[in-house]
């Protein structure tokens, strides 16, 4: 047992539940958070109680979260590695018919409580020269019809990634931005409001990246040597590449 722990956000689905399992196999202790109470109940029956805590409130509520903070179990209180993944993605509409509640939301979501929960935590991990990894996305870097807030809000993460990097330059601690493309997971149910025909859709023939790809590619930035950092990493499944841009003729 290494005696580590990770807090990682978005632990109900997708990466975080798999990235759970992933670093309690491995030995660290884990500070599991998200919405839904019974799937991290779920992953509290999964695993000796000593090796993960859960913590159910919605990211978006800072209150919530300094409470969950202050009230950390000693064996998990001191926090080795920060794993920002709860996010979302909503709706697939061009910005004129976005819906504006919608855009709010994964900005709450995707942006000030990413930034937020960094902040609670920053004095902490630079005490133990931790480590931050902040999944981002390569919408951050390739626009597509749709896109717009989703895209802008990883744009904004793989950013903060890198002005982190520069702020904490001599403190010890590690920052990444993991940038993936397809991967299949619950997202575009969520995207699409359920819609599991979308979904199967999207991904059918495609071999996508899955959760626990994503969960031992964590695994491994967390464990190389404390002298090494990987600044940003960009993940795609061998069937996705590169399309042209888009042309309108009148």
């Amino acid at each position: 047992m290494s005696g580590k722990v990770a807090w990682i956000t978005g632990a109900t689905a997708g990466f975080g539940a798999a990235t759970v399992d992933r670093f309690i196999a491995g030995g660290w202790r884990v500070v599991a958070s998200g919405r839904r109470a019974e799937r991290l109940q779920r992953l509290v029956d999964r695993h000796d109680s000593d090796r993960v805590h859960a913590l159910a409130f919605d990211i978006r509520d800072e209150a919530a979260m300094r409470a969950a903070l202050t009230g950390l179990p000693a064996a998990f209180a001191g926090i080795d590695l920060l794993v920002n993944n709860a996010g979302l993605a909503l709706g697939t509409a061009p910005a004129q018919q976005a819906d504006l509640t919608q855009w709010k939301q994964m900005i709450d979501t995707n942006v000030t409580a990413l930034v937020t929960l960094t902040r609670l935590l920053l004095p902490m991990l630079i005490e133990r020269r931790g480590a931050i990894v902040n999944i981002s996305s390569i919408a951050g870097s390739y626009p597509y019809p749709g896109g717009n807030v989703y895209g802008g809000t990883k744009a904004f993460v793989t950013q903060f990634s890198l002005g982190l990097r520069a702020d904490l330059h001599g403190t010890g601690v590690r920052v990444t931005s993991i940038e993936p493309g397809m991967a299949e997971t619950e997202f575009t149910l969520v995207r699409t409001g359920g819609d599991q025909a979308a979904s199967d859709k999207l991904y059918a023939g495609v071999h996508p990246i899955s959760a626990d790809d994503i969960a031992e590619t964590l695994w491994w930035i967390a464990n190389l040597p404390a002298h090494l950092n990987v600044n940003r990493l960009e993940l795609m499944p061998v069937n996705q590449s590169f399309a042209g841009f888009q042309v309108h003729r009148d």
